[in-house]
Formats: C-alpha cells, sequence, structure tokens
C-alpha cells in the first residue's frame, strides 16, 4: 500500500514542484515520498556521492533507503541553475548538507544535477546524479557573459 503522503504529491505541476518534493523527503528521510518523484521507467538512474550508478526503481530504492538508515538528511538545495526544453527539465543544484560533529555544526557541499520529463503523472525525475563539492565554500564558477558588437 502506497504512503498517504506519496498519493498526495504524486502530480507535479512543474519542475519545481518535484524538486521540492524531492528535497522535502530527503530533509524527512520518506523514502516513499522520495520515490514518489521519481519517473515509473525502468531505465531511471542516480549516482549518490562516491557510490556506484544504480539503474531502476528497485535499485534507486535499496540506495535511498541505505542513505536513510541513519536517518533524515539536512539538505537544502541552493543556487539551482535550470535548463528547460520541450518536456524536460535539467536542474544544476547545490546540494547544502548541515550536519553536527564533535568540533561542532558543520557544512558540506554536494553538486547535484536533477533531470526531469514531462509524463502523463506529471513532471518527474528521471536521472540523479551528486559528486562531492568543495569542503569550505560554495564551489560555483560564473562564466560572464561575452559582449558582441
Amino acid at each position: 500500500m502506497s504512503h498517504p503522503k506519496a498519493r498526495a504529491a504524486a502530480l507535479h505541476a512543474s519542475p519545481e514542484d518535484a524538486e521540492a518534493q524531492f528535497y522535502d523527503a530527503m530533509r524527512d528521510g520518506d523514502v516513499e515520498r522520495v520515490m514518489a518523484v521519481w519517473a515509473d521507467d525502468d531505465e531511471i538512474v542516480c549516482v549518490h556521492p562516491g557510490g556506484a550508478r544504480v539503474v531502476g526503481p528497485l535499485a534507486v530504492r535499496a540506495a535511498f533507503e541505505a542513505v536513510f538508515a541513519s536517518g533524515h538528511i539536512a539538505v537544502q538545495a541552493e543556487h539551482v541553475k535550470q535548463v528547460h526544453a520541450m518536456g524536460c527539465a535539467v536542474h544544476s543544484v547545490l546540494e547544502r548538507i548541515d550536519v553536527v560533529t564533535v568540533e561542532g555544526p558543520q557544512t558540506g557541499w554536494i553538486v547535484a544535477t536533477n533531470v526531469y520529463v514531462k509524463t502523463g503523472q506529471g513532471w518527474r525525475m528521471v536521472a540523479h546524479h551528486a559528486s562531492p563539492g568543495a569542503p569550505d565554500e560554495i564551489p560555483e564558477i560564473v562564466d560572464t557573459p561575452a559582449i558582441l558588437h
């Protein structure tokens, strides 16, 4: 039986709605709500920082269950850059991870790419690829647009 929150949040009007549910569910450690964001497709792909590529709904679920084995993740999506085109959206995200260690509060950064497609059930994630970011600062380089005369 599906989780009630997963059913209620299953239809995403935009990639931003799907992304908001994804990160809310990560913060809650709710695998049902995380999986409700993913497309119902055998080729969905997920890569966690330092991890192997996992393909398919069962493997993606198992990867998130392993992540949540210690509880929720204090993650916040920041500095989102978006590219949208005909039924597809790619979001480049800096994920801020806040943890408390013996040295006190620490912040780490993950660089992630989330890919969404528009389906009959709304916008769904088809790929999440995350890599470690710089340990002490936001890892972002901004190109200055060239001016042509």
